[in-house]
């Protein structure tokens, strides 16, 4: 399955927040968006959960706009969701609102994604010998320090996202054999090097 098609980048707001700034919820969404529409049961299973802890927070993502209905799945009285949207963008803001609940609940989500993002990593290099052989050769675990200001950091990142909607569905679009989904992780941040 494959990310959402044609769906806007979500903004999070102070309220949007507050419907996502729990870590299931994180996960419920990230399964939906990475994986495709499911149902309840199935994600339950997937994460490891109660059913009735994911059509929780399940109502609780469609109250926010992240999820909605996916009746085109559904058989019966199934009831399948699927994700709004393929991306989520980050309001800088959140973290010095004047609500000390909005920071906090900024503060628990950027936490939550950086533990999500280690765990895809860590479960990659974990399962790579069962890639074949020319997926082993293609990963990637770099990293680089420069020496830069916070505009020119703020252009880095900028071209980078770029480059990288570059290639968001032209694997796709050229129905290229052995398409697999590749998650591509950023960081930029300061460090002290004293």
């Amino acid at each position: 399955m494959s990310e959402p098609e044609n769906t806007p980048v979500r903004q999070l707001d102070a309220r949007s927040l507050r419907g996502l700034a729990h870590p299931l919820r994180i996960q419920l969404l990230d399964s939906l968006r990475f994986s495709g529409p499911a149902t309840a049961s199935q994600l339950a299973q997937k994460l490891g959960e109660s059913s009735g802890a994911t059509s929780y927070h399940l109502r609780q993502l469609a109250e926010y706009g992240f999820v909605e209905d996916a009746p085109e799945h559904g058989k019966g009285r199934e009831r399948w969701w699927k994700a709004t949207h393929h991306g989520i963008r980050f309001d800088d803001s959140l973290l010095t609102d004047s609500d000390p609940v909005v920071r906090g609940a900024a503060d628990l989500y950027l936490h939550e994604v950086a533990t999500t993002q280690t765990r895809a990593l860590s479960t990659w290099l974990g399962n790579r010998e069962s890639w074949p052989e020319e997926w082993t050769r293609a990963w990637d675990m770099s990293s680089a320090t420069l020496s830069l200001t916070p505009e020119l950091t703020r252009e880095l990142v900028e071209k980078m996202h770029a480059l990288v909607e570059t290639y968001r569905d032209r694997a796709a679009a050229e129905k290229t054999p052995g398409v697999e989904q590749v998650r591509i992780q950023t960081h930029a941040f300061p460090i002290r090097t004293d």
